[in-house]
């Protein structure tokens, strides 16, 4: 086994290592092609905006390692912005074409009486039973920080809903994709026992 954590120059990526560690498995941090087609497992974590996020990628020659192991049945778990690249088209600063591997968009909240970005805790509401959730309750809280949110076309992906002034996909699952908008590196034991979830798949 050999799990990856892509670095493209931004996000959370000591917080997910560290997660992992503490779950029990161990992981690696890279941003060059080899170790991103090498990897048995990949985690693109996320933090900033869609279009700075696959710029990036793309200067580090990164986007096609990263599709060409989702097609080839890797497991793939994408945590916020790497859950919102996997769409078609993302709306912030304007609309930026995605990976085009979900079909969706990602869109900003609504201006309301909640605030904007979604920061903090929220519950999960699982819609799909999935091996990801294994030890982990219906409704159990995570930690969100976010102003825009993903729009996948396809019901049959979204595997957990969270209420934040409208009902929005916060999980997809989806063959060998699993993806998040809410951090499980931040999410304490239910968000450890994600992680381990994932690194146990195959």
């Amino acid at each position: 086994m050999k799990i990856v954590i892509v670095n493209y120059g931004s996000g959370n990526l000591r917080s997910v290592q560290r997660g992992l560690a503490r779950a029990g498995f161990d992981a690696g941090i890279a941003d060059d092609p080899q170790s991103v087609a090498d990897a048995s497992h990949l985690i693109v974590p996320g933090v900033g905006a869609f279009r700075s996020c696959m710029e990036n990628l793309d200067a580090r020659g990164l986007l096609q390692p990263i599709t060409d192991a989702i097609r080839a049945g890797k497991p793939y778990l994408g945590i916020c912005l790497g859950y919102q690249i996997l769409l078609d088209v993302g709306e912030e600063f304007g609309p930026h074409p995605g990976l085009g591997l979900v079909p969706g968009r990602v869109v900003r909240f609504p201006e309301g009486h909640l605030k904007v970005p979604h920061m903090g805790w929220n519950r999960v509401w699982i819609r799909q039973p999935s091996p990801i959730w294994d030890g982990v309750p219906d409704g159990a809280y995570f930690y969100f920080v976010h102003s825009y949110y993903p729009q996948p076309t396809d019901a049959t992906s979204v595997a957990a809903v969270t209420e934040y002034g409208l009902s929005f996909p916060s999980a997809i699952v989806r063959d060998n994709i699993i993806a998040c908008q809410f951090h499980p590196e931040k999410s304490q034991a239910v968000g450890l026992r994600l992680l381990a979830n994932f690194a146990q798949m195959k």
